[in-house]
């Protein structure tokens, strides 16, 4: 019996480009990678689109048997539509990609024979991205470095992204574990453990539409991420300490031989920075905390990470 591939697409207001993403996947699907001998399952999860995108997907349903729609009953996130992917997938191996065609189906082949050779965890290694901007490459390269610096024993593979693959029992760990309500899914597939290694790919440009996005999206992503993997940002406050008792003791020191040489300063402006850098410092250590006891409180109030309105197959729509 052929084994088989889970694919997973998280689905936000794509409707611009889904049939063109629909119709790519499936003729890459029907023709290389079919020469692999895996079967497959594509899992569109809609994330609580508000255009077209849900009827969409139920057209695509409707006429394909290889297609399952998990359709949320609100927005709940790209990471908890990836996650809702892998927890409805029935293959030997689950990819999760997405639906603007950066990620490219002709890697599916080559993701295929990766797992064929016995590995558990596929990192796809972004090389390029035609639509990246110099201060976006600065920044993800930058959010690596600063990633790998904190984590510890966890380290990420620079410029990996949500184009991934897992093997069926690294997906049945994160079904059963890693079940946080504030999340870095990227961050654990490598962190996971098992038989790992890397792909390259080059990212397109969208095929339609606006990336979902946003700078603010990006940093929320970015604080998860150190807040998930690293305590350091705790651990502010010491050095923050340290250095401050460093400085003050510089600055007693020179007052006095300022002093005793009749030159000294009146201190207004030495006082006015002194207070700015101490309380810009507290005050980051500050957000820090704030931003761990956030993620306390969501993870003790244990609310559902995503619900399912309704999966949709060619059989009909079942609600949940």
């Amino acid at each position: 019996m052929a084994k088989k591939l889970s694919i997973v697409v998280s689905v936000y207001n794509e409707a611009l480009g889904l049939h063109q993403f629909y119709e790519h996947t499936n003729q890459v699907l029907t023709n290389d990678f079919a020469k692999t001998g895996w079967d497959y399952e594509l899992i569109f999860v809609n994330d609580g689109s508000q255009d077209d995108s849900l009827e969409i997907l139920r057209e695509f349903a409707s006429k394909d048997d290889h297609v399952k729609v998990v359709n949320f009953a609100a927005n709940r996130g790209h990471e908890a539509a990836m996650i809702a992917g892998i927890d409805y997938s029935t293959g030997d191996a689950v990819v999760c990609m997405d639906a603007d065609l950066q990620h490219p189906p002709e890697s599916l082949a080559d993701m295929a024979c990766k797992f064929d050779e016995g590995y558990d965890v596929i990192s796809m290694i972004r090389t390029a991205r035609k639509d990246a901007g110099l201060i976006k490459r600065i920044t993800s390269w930058g959010f690596y470095k600063v990633m790998n610096k904190l984590s510890g024993k966890t380290k990420f593979e620079n410029n990996s992204s949500d184009f991934f693959g897992i093997s069926r029992r690294v997906a049945l760990v994160l079904k059963k574990d890693y079940r946080e309500r504030v999340r870095f899914l990227r961050g654990y597939v490598q962190n996971v453990g098992f038989r790992k290694t890397t792909l390259e790919f080059e990212a397109s440009s969208r095929i339609a539409g606006e990336s979902n996005y946003n700078i603010k999206s990006l940093i929320a992503l970015s604080l998860n991420a150190i807040c998930n993997f690293s305590d350091a940002p705790l651990k502010m406050g010491i050095y923050a300490g340290l250095v401050s008792l460093v400085a003050a003791f510089i600055l007693m020191i020179y007052s006095i031989v300022q002093y005793f040489l009749g030159t000294a300063p009146d201190g207004y402006s030495t006082i006015i920075v002194l207070l700015c850098f101490m309380f810009g410092v507290l005050f980051i250590i500050l957000g820090f905390v704030s931003e761990y006891l956030a993620i306390i409180f969501a993870e003790v109030k244990n609310r559902p990470i995503y619900i399912v309105d309704s999966v949709i197959t060619k059989d009909g729509e079942e609600l949940q």
